[in-house]
């Protein structure tokens, strides 16, 4: 069994539920895809890290990061794997609104004017959590070119981030796990 198809079945275990679901997008859903279910087990976490940094390796960006809380493992997941084969990498994660306190960031992590960053998502829906991170990185300076996603649940996301000037890629479209599961 591949990599890929390893993560595809973890995917289907821990994330994928069926049922009646209201998403974030306000859209109504017969599934559900929670990445984060996936993201905190440790071969899940492993498997994510290792196919999307693959998925970087031919273009390796100054950093990855991502909206809190669905980019927060899957950073850090990939950004140990990048320390363990000395791939030299910045995390960074946008909060969903500026701190009240200390510094009012609204993006933790290393970031420098000039970075070219990678968004990272567990799952993209219409795209907008992902242009929320890739509008507070914009702001800080950076420059954004794509998102790369766990799942794709194909409901627009990959069409409105093409629009911003952004490409999406996934590891899964939403129908390779609904055939999977």
């Amino acid at each position: 069994m591949s990599q890929r198809d390893d993560l595809r079945d973890i995917l289907v275990q821990n994330s994928l539920k069926r049922g009646d679901f209201t998403l974030a997008s306000g859209q109504k859903s017969t599934y559900y895809i929670n990445g984060k279910l996936t993201a905190l087990d440790s071969r899940g976490a492993y498997l994510s890290a290792r196919i999307l940094l693959a998925m970087i390796s031919d273009d390796v960006p100054d950093a990855i990061g991502g909206l809190t809380l669905g980019a927060d493992p899957i950073v850090g997941s990939m950004l140990t794997l990048a320390g363990m084969e000395d791939l030299e990498l910045k995390g960074f994660i946008v909060r969903k609104e500026a701190k009240g306190h200390g510094t009012r960031s609204l993006i933790e992590g290393p970031l420098e004017e000039g970075d070219r960053v990678v968004v990272i998502e567990d799952v993209v829906t219409t795209g907008s959590s992902s242009m929320k991170a890739i509008d507070a990185v914009r702001e800080a300076g950076c420059e954004v070119n794509r998102v790369i996603a766990l799942v794709d649940r194909e409901q627009g996301g990959m069409q409105n981030l093409k629009e911003a000037g952004i490409r999406l890629e996934s590891i899964f479209s939403i129908n390779e796990l609904l055939e999977a599961g």
